[in-house]
């Protein structure tokens, strides 16, 4: 697997393939396309069942079934929109793509750019993690929660676990794609995410073969059950 610097990545996604621009001299991580979200991309293109009578042995089967029932989902730190945009293909039909409001006009840029081979017009919306009216404004709860390579900065973490708390339903996921950033926001990321999450790692062998990252994982996070219930 190469990841590159140039202007432009190709991302391959079953039939279809996106042509996603970034900007790598912004002063915004939002708007370069990182490993995480291309790693978390090709391994739900792996395992997501392409059809719903597909019946193969495939331990991911039940996550990744996004053709037998309607799934609303959002993802956060959408940035470029390649994972984003890589659900939407692969079957997730109803996802709002979020981040801050910079990295907005390049997320639609490349959901215009990008219009034909997606073939509508995906939802957007700005969401900084600490404000909850715009978390009651994206009407959660949703069924499944996406974000890739969102933990950098130790301030921001309590908001995003805070949010990613208060997106997911009940008996939802958030599919994570992770890389270590900072070890401050690292360690606390952990401490609060076992707090409120039961969590899965995805074991390297089942990411896509060209998308192993050594450096880069895939999580699976469900909402602990309430013990007074």
């Amino acid at each position: 697997m190469k990841f590159t610097d140039s202007p432009v990545i190709q991302l391959q996604v079953r039939d279809s393939q996106l042509s996603i621009q970034q900007d790598n001299g912004s002063f915004h991580v939002g708007t370069s396309v990182w490993p995480c979200s291309l790693v978390l991309a090709k391994f739900v293109e792996r395992w997501a069942p392409s059809s719903p009578t597909t019946t193969t042995d495939n331990p991911y089967y039940d996550l990744l079934d996004f053709h037998t029932r309607r799934r609303r989902a959002i993802e956060l730190g959408t940035g470029c929109g390649a994972a984003g945009m890589a659900f939407h293909l692969l079957g997730l039909q109803d996802i709002i793509l979020t981040d801050i409001s910079p990295v907005m006009p390049a997320l639609k840029h490349n959901l215009k750019r990008n219009k034909p081979v997606l073939g509508k017009n995906m939802k957007t919306s700005i969401l900084y993690w600490n404000n909850k009216d715009q978390i009651r404004g994206v009407n959660p709860p949703f069924d499944v929660v996406i974000a890739a390579d969102v933990v950098y900065i130790e301030e921001s973490v309590g908001h995003l676990v805070g949010a990613m708390e208060a997106l997911v339903s009940d008996d939802g996921v958030i599919l994570l794609g992770y890389q270590l950033r900072s070890p401050e926001a690292d360690k606390l990321f952990w401490e609060m995410c076992e707090k409120v999450f039961v969590i899965e790692k995805v074991p390297h062998q089942d990411l896509h073969p060209d998308y192993a990252y050594e450096e880069t994982d895939v999580y699976v996070f469900r909402k602990k059950k309430n013990n007074n219930n």
